[in-house]
């Protein structure tokens, strides 16, 4: 059975480039390097299926807005027959800093409402999350602002390779399995 992955994001060209998008760039750069066939409209999600290094998977974008995401997780899993606890989750961070990567199963929202909207709708927390560090916001500034702007300067110098590791982390979650991914991606990319 093929891997569900769900990259979270805002739908609309005004947020593509957002800190709050990484996990539909994360989406992106899995199809970029597998081989995938057409994009379908599956209830409020795009998905295409096919796969990444021999490895068969689901990758979806809801398109609901970030905060809606429930809607679309709880319609994929019912309609594919995958449970909640067998889909890898691929979404920003707040708490943690620009390019850390955090693997993990379970536990809270910390924050992140399109992660709480899946909780409650699946009715579980117990999927599995590769969770992108975009960094705090500066002193001051609205963290709900924050998410929604571009990243800047230096910063998006370094996405594209933050992108590339956050898809080698589901890469191997999918071919190795949750444990011995998170031993690899949960350490800092200069250990």
């Amino acid at each position: 059975m093929a891997t569900l992955v769900i990259g979270l994001g805002n739908p609309g060209g005004e947020y593509a480039s957002t800190r709050h998008n990484v996990g539909w760039r994360t989406v992106a750069e899995l199809e970029r390097r597998g081989r995938f066939g057409r994009e379908r409209r599956e209830g409020p999600s795009k998905v295409r299926e096919g796969s990444v290094d021999g490895l068969d998977v689901v990758l979806a974008r809801p398109t609901t807005y970030m905060n809606l995401s429930g809607r679309a997780g709880r319609h994929l899993t019912a309609k594919l027959g995958v449970p909640p606890e067998d889909v890898i989750v691929v979404h920003d961070d707040l708490d943690l800093p620009l390019g850390r990567l955090r693997l993990r199963r379970g536990g809270s929202a910390g924050g992140q409402r399109g992660v709480r909207h899946l909780i409650d709708s699946w009715q579980t927390d117990g999927f599995i999350r590769v969770r992108i560090g975009i960094g705090r916001p500066p002193q001051g500034m609205d963290a709900a602002d924050y998410v929604l702007e571009p990243f800047d300067g230096d910063e998006r110098e370094r996405v594209p390779g933050v992108i590339s590791r956050a898809a080698d982390a589901v890469v191997a979650i999918v071919r190795e399995g949750l444990e011995p991914a998170m031993n690899v991606f949960n350490r800092a990319p200069d250990d």
